[in-house]
């Protein structure tokens, strides 16, 4: 649904921002193996019809939404603890590139539309079909998008980071939390995740750092003082890891920590 949208808006860009005119002009076409090829000229045209005009505005504006569709995803979702914790994780076991970076960011995406489904069910429901159906103006579906959304965000923000923000701001005291400015609550939103991923991510730190220390100092007892410790920790740390399920202990413990 979401790839025909967006494939109808770029051909939308182009039937309204160009005029496309192909003729075949003989005389002014090469022949090459005696076929001769269309000439294809591109341009804009002027129109008095205001509601080409808007439609064009429309276009623009959506596109503005999907280069901005990266931070909204980054900044508004589960998405900020997935990514930190799993970078944790592969700093704790010491595997350097393991997994790689492309590898941690899909999962985190995966996951985080996993733990998002219901909400963006909602936005589906109440406000992207009522708006392409036309029962819905603009501004009510953006306030609907929202709705959503800061019922999750409100969820995982701690009371003081919500608090801090709300100071900083020198707004009036929200009575309700429809009250609360939504430029107020992304960032306590987003220095709450990071809070958050950081106490997990020092949970997880903890048995890898335990096996570290053990390990060095089973080699200065033997004087293998010229092998270096995490050579030899880090097979130890990923059979651990392995024994133990950690994929499915570190995702199943994240995806409930949003519950």
């Amino acid at each position: 649904m979401r790839g025909r949208l967006i494939q109808k808006s770029i051909l939308g860009i182009f039937f309204l921002l160009t005029t496309i005119s192909i003729s075949t002009a003989h005389a002014q076409a090469k022949s090459v193996n005696g076929v001769t090829l269309p000439t294809i000229s591109l341009g804009f045209t002027s129109t008095q019809k205001p509601d080409e005009v808007v439609n064009v505005i429309k276009i623009i504006v959506l596109l503005t939404v999907l280069t901005l569709a990266p931070a909204i995803l980054i900044m508004m979702t589960s998405f900020t603890r997935l990514v930190v914790v799993l970078a944790f994780l592969r700093q704790a076991l010491g595997t350097q590139q393991m997994p790689p970076n492309q590898l941690i960011v899909g999962l985190a995406l995966f996951l985080t539309l996993f733990i998002m489904a219901p909400f963006l069910n909602d936005i589906n429901k109440n406000a992207l079909q009522p708006y392409m159906k036309g029962t819905i103006s603009q501004d009510v579906a953006a306030d609907e998008t929202m709705k959503p959304l800061r019922r999750f965000m409100f969820a995982q923000t701690r009371p003081n980071d919500l608090t801090l923000f709300l100071k900083m701001s020198h707004v009036d005291q929200p009575k309700t939390r429809a009250d609360v400015p939504s430029l107020v609550l992304i960032p306590a939103f987003v220095i709450s995740e990071l809070k958050t991923a950081f106490e997990i991510g020092f949970i997880i730190y903890l048995p890898f750092l335990i096996i570290d220390m053990v390990v060095a100092s089973v080699l200065m007892a033997m004087g293998m003082m010229m092998v270096p410790p995490i050579v030899v920790s880090l097979p130890f740390k990923i059979m651990v890891f392995v024994l133990v399920d950690g994929w499915q202990l570190i995702v199943g413990s994240l995806v409930k920590s949003f519950g």
